[in-house]
């Protein structure tokens, strides 16, 4: 049967109904009819859908799953339409009634394309792990879609609102003033929005060039941490004593920041030491060397000893050694702190820093001279 059909004999069904129920009753049966055809088309239309996405990828068969509340009240939409144009009531609330109906076709689209944004979104970072130790790529990808997608909603969202209210006429009208009386207003509001806009732009800039990814180790302030939650506006770094440092967006585009795995995870931890300038450096070398060599968080690449600075009471000695991440490089340098100062005060307590005085040779032999000559006797009394 054919849909002009149909609309003859629905039509002509309505009228014999008319004739002998009042209008209203007419009307509410007319909408009540089509809300029930809708839910029974959406049952036929997602049965079909679920059949024809059966051997397909998984977005689409997510997609016809988690879509099936708003694809239900889009036919549930077009049928009350439908009804709308045949049911006998009067131009003021068949007007209302489609306007009603205009707004929610547009919110659910936007509905519908949020939930397919959703899914790509999800199924594109499962084959990303940033528990795995290697998560450099992990990490671009993970940053670079999140921030994305956290516009992409924003844009969805506003799109939609404007799309809504630009069905009223009293505000398109406004609208279109506004632009013929030169934008003054829309300068007004974007210098208001102005801090709204800015981490907005400087979230689509992070995405694209990526200073920052989601897990990167960072120094912002002076504070040491990870970035734990990049938003549309701001950015959450986990700072090494659990508290939580929130950063606007735009500070990373505008100040200065150290990035330990901009490139790689890979760091090489340094240990200073200060020892007497009569220490046994060949041998201070030796025992950091089997020292890092036997902990299993160096990664094997770099090592050094180094004396890098003489001073008036000692010399500076540096230990250069690399681990493949930031967290398991500081315990690395812990642990050739610690081991390196116990094996120095049980085999060479020399070579630790010591204060010295020179004397004169009186000086050392009226220090002397209670040993040479023994104690001195007391005193006579009266």
């Amino acid at each position: 049967m054919q849909p002009d059909q149909i609309e003859t004999e629905l039509q002509q069904a309505i009228d014999a109904a008319q004739r002998v129920l009042p209008d209203w009753a007419v009307a509410l049966a007319a909408y009540l009819i089509a809300t029930l055809l809708a839910l029974a088309l959406f049952r036929v239309v997602f049965s079909m859908l679920t059949r024809a996405v059966a051997e397909r990828d998984l977005f689409w068969r997510s997609l016809v799953t988690r879509a099936a509340r708003p694809l239900r009240l889009v036919l549930l939409i077009a049928a009350l339409g439908f009804a709308n144009g045949l049911a006998p009531a009067s131009e003021g609330t068949t007007t209302t009634i489609t306007h009603v109906l205009l707004v929610a076709l547009i919110l659910s689209l936007a509905w519908i394309a949020y939930t397919a944004l959703y899914i790509w979104t999800t199924i594109h970072l499962r084959r990303f792990k940033l528990d795995a130790e290697d998560n450099l790529l992990a990490r671009k990808h993970v940053t670079q879609t999140r921030i994305l997608m956290r516009v992409a909603k924003v844009m969805i969202v506003i799109l939609a609102v404007a799309a809504a209210l630009m069905t009223f006429p009293a505000v398109r009208q406004y609208g279109v003033s506004l632009l013929a009386a030169g934008g003054a207003a829309g300068i007004v509001v974007g210098l208001a929005l102005q801090p709204v806009l800015k981490n907005l732009f400087a979230g689509i800039q992070l995405a694209l060039t990526q200073p920052i990814r989601i897990d990167d180790a960072l120094i912002v302030e002076g504070e040491w941490g990870n970035v734990e939650e990049i938003t549309a506006t701001y950015v959450v770094i986990r700072v090494w004593d659990w508290r939580r440092l929130v950063v606007p967006l735009s500070y990373f585009i505008e100040q200065p920041f150290q990035n330990w795995t901009r490139e790689s995870a890979e760091l090489i931890g340094t240990v200073m030491i200060y020892l007497d300038h009569t220490a046994d450096i060949a041998a201070i070398r030796a025992k950091a060397r089997e020292i890092t060599e036997a902990d299993p968080l160096w990664d094997g690449k770099v090592f050094a000893v180094q004396v890098t600075d003489f001073r008036e009471r000692v010399m500076e000695v540096r230990i250069l050694a690399s681990a493949r991440n930031g967290p398991r490089t500081y315990d690395l340098r812990c642990n050739i702190r610690e081991q390196l100062i116990s094996w120095l005060q049980a085999e060479m307590p020399s070579a630790l820093p010591r204060t010295r005085a020179e004397l004169t040779s009186a000086e050392a032999t009226q220090i002397a001279a209670p040993e040479i000559d023994g104690p001195k006797p007391p005193p006579e009394t009266a």
